[in-house]
């Protein structure tokens, strides 16, 4: 899937400064269903980093494994600011973990809507005792390059508040 020598130095990068900061990692993944957990767990080595992935694709997933309310994503839907905040401290909450990044969002070609258009997508990342940052973007291009521009931004999160912690 990924063609970007890049996004696999990131990764490298990424699991690298964790490593020596005794960091672990974990990621909540809605529309790229574990794909930034399976670039990182790529790499060999990665067991010390990556304590777990979370594919909660579901709304009920969403709930039952990092404790999103769903009275939240009632008022906000799955694809929000709010939701993908959720995500990323709900994990933080429910693992032995330092860092996480959450991605929720339409990465097509259906589901879009004139409110959340394809290619809208929601990622967060939060670090224990250090908040947590959501960004919104709207990617271009199919299925595909949705998903994978979503994890190279998550993963350019990931390494700036490694490089913080």
């Amino acid at each position: 899937m990924f063609n970007s020598i890049k996004l696999i130095g990131n990764a490298e990068k990424l699991l690298h400064i964790c490593e020596g900061k005794e960091l672990k990692i974990a990621t909540v993944e809605s529309c790229t269903g574990g794909l930034l957990a399976g670039l990182l767990t790529a790499v060999p080595g990665s067991s010390a980093v990556v304590e777990r992935g979370y594919v909660t694709y579901s709304n009920e997933a969403k709930a039952e494994e990092v404790g999103v309310d769903p009275a939240l994503i009632a008022a906000h839907g799955a694809v929000s600011r709010e939701v993908a905040e959720a995500m990323a401290t709900g994990a933080l909450d429910h693992a032995p973990v330092d860092l996480t990044a959450s991605i929720t969002g339409v990465a097509g070609p259906d589901g879009g809507t004139a409110a959340k258009p394809v290619g809208l997508v929601y990622i967060g990342a939060a670090a224990r005792d250090r908040g947590v940052e959501v960004r919104e973007n709207r990617f271009d291009g199919n299925r595909d390059a949705v998903r994978e521009e979503s994890v190279r931004v998550a993963l350019e999160m990931l390494l700036t508040l490694a490089a913080r912690h």
